[in-house]
This record gives C-alpha cells, structure tokens and sequence, in this order.
C-alpha cells in the first residue's frame, strides 16, 4: 500500500512538473509570436502589396486557379503551352494559399489570401527560432535574443554592398522580411519559417527513446520540402550536420538510422507529389533559372566537409555538452561556404546559393548566441559584458522597429483595376478568351491572376514540361525578323501578342525593338504604349490535321528546331489539309476533339505531351504520340472521329498515394510508442 502510494506521488509530481514547464514554454513563445506577428501587422490584412514588379504574382496566380478548381486539377492547360499541376511548384503554399481564400477567410481574393499566409508563416519562423534554440541550447535568453535578432536585423547587410544599398531606404528592414514582400520569396521565407521546428524536433528524434519526436521531425520536413526546394536544400544542409553533432554525443550508430527515418517519413508524406518524372523536370528547368555548378566547388565543399568531421570528432567525440557547438559551427561553416563563397569567389554547386543568404543570418544568430554563452560562463563581470554586446547588436534593428509598418510595400487602396497588369488581362479576357498569347514583364506575371487565360509562357519558368515552348518564347521576343518572330508563334498556336512600348506603363519592357510588328500584323488594342497584335493562324482552335509524311520528317527531341525546321513545321500545320476540326474541354483535365481524316493524316492537338494523356474513340483507346515541337499527335485511323482525350493520374502518382498512406500508419505507430513510453517513464 504504501509502495502504491509513492508511485502516485512520484507520477503526480512528474506531471506538474511537465505541466509547469509546458506552460512556461508555451507563454514565452506566444508572446514571441505576437511580437513578431505585430511587426508584419499588415500583411494580415493586405490584398495587394505596391510590389507588382516581384514574382508573388505566380503565387497568387497558382492559387487562384486551384481555388477555381477545386480541389485538386491535374492539368495546369494556361502555362507553357499546358503541364502538370504537380510540376508547376511544390503544393503548400499555393493550397494553403487556396485553401485558406474558400474555407478560412472566405474572401473572393487570393490574393489577400496569400499575404495572410506568408504573414502567419513569417511569424511562426520567428517562433520556431526561439523553440530550436530553447531546446538544443537549454538557455531562454539566449533563445529569446536569437528570436528578437531574427526579427529585427540582417547581419548579411555588413557581408554583402549591394543587399546594403538596396535596404538603406527603408530603415534595413531585415532581409528576410524584405525578399518576402518586396521580391516575391513568399514560398522560401515559409518553408524556412518551418525548417527551426523540424531541427528541434530531430535534436531529441534522433536519440533513443523519441519515436513520437523523431516522426514530428519527420512531420515538419515534409512541410518544408513542400514550401520550397531552397528551404528544403537548406533542410538538407543543416540536417546531417545535426545528425552528425548528436552522433559524436551520443555514440551510437543508430542514429543514422533514426535519421534515416526521419528523411523516409518525409519523402514518404511528400511521394504523392513528388515524383520521379517531377524531379527530373525540375533538375532540367534549372538551366532556366540558375547557372551551372563548377567542380572545383565540389571539390572544395568536399575538403571542407572532410575537415570538419575530423576536426569535430576530435574535441566532440562523447562530450554531450558539446553537441549544441558543434552543430552551430558546422552550419555556419558550410552555409557560410556557400553564400558568402558565392558572392566573392562564385563557389557554386547547384541552384543560386545567394538565394540562401536569409539562412546565413540565422546561422550567423546562432554562432552569436553561442559566442554570448561561451563569455557569460567566465563569470559575472563577463556575463554582464555578454549581455550588454547582445543587447548592442539589436541597437541597428530599433530604426526598422519603429518604422515597421511604414517600410512595408504600401497597400494599394485603389486595387488593381488602374494597372495595367489588370487592365490589358481584363481586356483579353472580354475579347480574345481562349486565345493563346504571348505576354512579357509583369503582364506576364499578372497574366492569370484574375482570368483563366492561356499564354505561351508563364509564371516564373519552373514546371515547364514542354521546353519548346520556351525556344518559341525566346524566338518571338528576341528575334529582328518579324516574319521568323510570326513563324514560332504559328508553330505554337499563339493567335496573339501583346507588345509594350518605352511609353508603357508595364515594368519591365523585354521588346528590344516594340516597333517591328507595325504595318505587318493587325492592331486589336492600341493604348498607352501597349499594343496587341492578332498572330494569322488559319483556324482559331488549337487542333489541325496534318499529313503523317511531313510531321514524321521533322527531327524529334528537345534540341530546338532549326529555321529550315520550323518553317516545314507551319507548313504542315498552317498549310496542310482542308478539314476544320472542333476542340472543347469539359475541365482541365479532358479535351474534346472532332475531326474528319483522310488516309495518311493525324490529328494534331496543340497542347504539351505527356504520357499521362490518353485518346479514346467511342471508348476505345488510340495511339498518342509527341510531334517536333512537344505537342500531342493522335491517330485515331480514317473517317470522322470524335476523340476523348483525358489526363489520367499516372502510376507514379498512385504509388505515391499509396507510400502516403503507409507513412501516415507508420506515424501512428511512433506515436503510439511514444505516449506508451511517456506513461511508462511517470510510473
């Protein structure tokens, strides 16, 4: 009896002592978010931000198409003459994005949507700063500075002229806050406001004992891939160093496994998405957006990887107490590598390491917290020393702090109906709705913000599956010859172009020479230094039958076509048969197509190919193949036809559903273990 009874004191004890700390944790980080959620106050309730020259547009755009819809469409047709939906971006942000615009805010725009996203995630980021620190470093004020100093200054502005130059206006907003809302970063910044709770989930996940932390970590990983792939490169950069520390404390090569787990759990909830085919478009779209690595920062960042593990097993191997160090300074080693190697030197291995500069600050943070720890242990006079530099290197950020709101992309009151971003979509969308266009600049960006409107380019070049698309693209908007410029757009079934003058208000002004077309196409709209120009195609629907002979004596690969080449392949299409076809689409994911063929003909539907597109005639499934210039070519054989193409979900997909589903389980089962070990561990 009295056994029994120490028992339950010792177990009551145990849960008001967790109780007390949760409380502590949870009152001290609410109280961090509120401050960091009161800075960025009004992006909560922002439409539309004056930043109309930054890629958020993209964003609002992805959204706002999922959101119209709902809930999931396969086929993405208005960008790059049609991709996947899945190849276009990582999912979080532009679904929570949609999400958030029809079940939470119920507010018609996306926009406004989407700022209320980015502005909560900005918040947590701040947040999820002080837990990891909290927990890795077990000190409260050093993890309170940390989280003060991520929202209040940029150490890179004392590294980097140009990012110093380019925020002295506005009181040296930090940089984090500043890519988010001025250039457009919003799935970065989220994704690296998620990265700090899956490094403190994993610092005790990866020792023995934490299933249900070690699936958290797993948990949260995934919502960083699924934010950005720069957020998960960094995930991927700082995640083995922290396996690395808690191995040399611990000792036991079962962490490698735990770590394994943890990489397993995330890919497993991201494998519905995130495909094979999807990584390998992504990797290929790369050239379109970032240079090329160079070997000998591979063999540069291998040296110093290789000197760091020998020297951290030196002076880390079985001291506990050093694990927290030792990952500070390796992050901080090869973070630094990478960024500031970049900028200097243009170290570079894969992607735009500058891209990463906000999580050089966060590292610089901790190597300061760490630096501040080390001197307060010296004794009184030097915590006092510790603690007056810390507060010093706040003192830059009081200026911002101030102006907080006032630095923020003033609100646009007025809406977006005076720019001409919505005036000349909005004008498309009343006259030429189905049309395929060429747009450039921030019209492009804008281009689908508010309307389903197809165009031969898109948001910003990533998830393009038709690369010749991108060749016409270039062609069009560079080329002198306006009759060759005419040709790709034929090639490509664009039946219009909007070309902007030196006089426009649009932003960017990519036409070299605006003037070419004049007097050689017909002007639809003629206003303030914009003009549209309707492209001669000879039927207006994105199908034609063409003769097999000529297509099959065309090149096929992705190289580009040669000049001789594309004018062959306006021949075929623009000069072929005398047959008419129809072409509707009941959704995204499914086109209608009726036509009549003679022997020796196919039919021709100018839209990207994928494996995933399958044609049927009267249930019946039909060849389908790519022609030279990426699209889909059906031969359904002779006669009139009406042919069903559908996008069905591919097996790589579904096989993703199904690891899906079997992660979930196993994250139930982690979680089961911990909660049965939590109870055991109180009795």
């Amino acid at each position: 009896m009295v056994a029994s009874r120490a028992t339950t004191l010792r177990y009551h004890v145990a849960v008001q002592s967790l109780r007390r700390r949760w409380w502590t944790w949870l009152a001290e980080g609410l109280l961090v978010f509120a401050c960091a959620a009161a800075l960025v106050q009004p992006l909560f309730k922002a439409e539309y931000l004056d930043a109309w020259s930054s890629i958020e547009s993209t964003f609002i755009s992805d959204a706002r198409f999922l959101s119209d819809h709902w809930p999931h469409p396969k086929w993405q047709p208005n960008w790059y003459t049609g991709t996947r939906t899945d190849y276009v971006y990582p999912p979080a942000l532009r679904y929570g994005t949609a999400f958030l615009s029809r079940a939470v805010l119920r507010h018609p725009s996306t926009a406004r949507a989407y700022h209320f996203y980015i502005g909560l995630l900005y918040s947590l980021g701040i947040l999820g700063v002080y837990v990891f620190v909290r927990t890795a470093s077990r000190s409260r004020w050093i993890a309170l500075w940390t989280a003060a100093a991520s929202a209040m200054i940029s150490p890179c502005f004392l590294l980097f002229k140009d990012q110093r130059i380019d925020y002295q206006g506005i009181h040296y907003m930090p940089l984090r806050l500043g890519v988010l809302v001025r250039y457009g970063e919003g799935p970065h910044m989220s994704a690296w406001a998620l990265l700090p709770f899956s490094l403190a989930a994993a610092w005790y996940g990866l020792r023995r004992g934490h299933p249900g932390r070690l699936a958290l970590s797993g948990v949260v990983a995934a919502m960083v891939v699924a934010n950005n792939f720069y957020g998960a490169t960094a995930l991927a950069i700082f995640f083995p160093i922290l396996a690395w520390a808690i191995f040399l404390a611990e000792q036991d090569w079962r962490v490698w496994l735990r770590a394994a787990g943890i990489a397993a759990i995330a890919y497993g909830l991201c494998a519905f998405w995130l495909t094979p085919s999807y990584l390998r478009v992504t990797l290929a779209n790369m050239k379109l957006v970032s240079m090329p690595g160079h070997l000998w920062s591979d063999v540069l960042g291998g040296a110093v990887v290789a000197v760091f593990g020998a020297m951290s097993w030196r002076v880390a191997l079985g001291r506990p107490e050093r694990a927290w160090g030792t990952f500070v300074i390796g992050a901080l080693t090869l973070i630094g590598l990478n960024v500031i190697g970049n900028q200097y030197y243009d170290f570079r291995v894969i992607g735009e390491p500058s891209r990463l500069i906000p999580e050089l600050d966060f590292v610089i943070f901790l190597g300061a917290g760490l630096l501040f720890a080390w001197i307060a242990r010296s004794g009184p006079w030097f915590t006092a020393g510790a603690t007056v530099l810390a507060l010093a290197c706040l003192i830059p950020g009081l200026g911002y702090v101030q102006h907080a709101w006032q630095v923020l992309p003033a609100h646009y009151d007025q809406g977006p109906k005076q720019r001409v971003e919505y005036v000349i979509t909005d004008w498309v969308a009343q006259n030429l709705n189905g049309v395929r266009t060429l747009a450039t600049g921030s019209v492009r960006f804008w281009y689908n913000a508010w309307h389903d409107l197809p165009q031969l380019g898109g948001g910003s070049e990533q998830g393009v599956l038709n690369i010749h698309s991108q060749y016409a693209y270039g062609h069009a908007v560079g080329d002198e010859d306006p009759d060759l410029c005419v040709t790709w757009l034929q090639a490509f079934g664009t039946g219009a172009m909007i070309v902007h003058d030196k006089t426009s208000r649009e932003l960017y002004h990519d036409w070299g020479k605006p003037e070419k077309f004049e007097g050689k196409l017909e002007v639809l709209y003629d206003h303030g230094g914009d003009r549209i120009y309707r492209v001669p195609r000879r039927y207006p629907v994105l199908a034609r039958v063409v003769e097999r002979a000529q297509i099959a004596g065309l090149p096929l690969s992705d190289a580009e076509l040669s000049v001789k080449d594309i004018h062959k392949y306006v021949d075929a299409v623009e000069r072929g048969p005398e047959a008419r076809v129809e072409l509707w689409r009941s959704g995204t994911d499914e086109m209608h197509a009726k036509g009549r063929l003679a022997p020796g003909q196919q039919l021709l539907i100018q839209e990207s190919h994928d494996p995933a597109w399958h044609a049927y005639v009267g249930g019946n499934a039909v060849p389908v193949a790519k022609d030279p210039v990426g699209f889909l070519l059906v031969d359904p054989g002779v006669g009139e036809h009406e042919v069903v193409l559908r996008f069905e979900t591919p097996l790589e997909n579904r096989v993703g559903q199904g690891l899906f589903v079997l992660t979930l389980c196993a994250i139930a089962a982690l979680v089961w273990r911990s909660r049965v070990a939590a109870q055991a561990s109180t009795l």
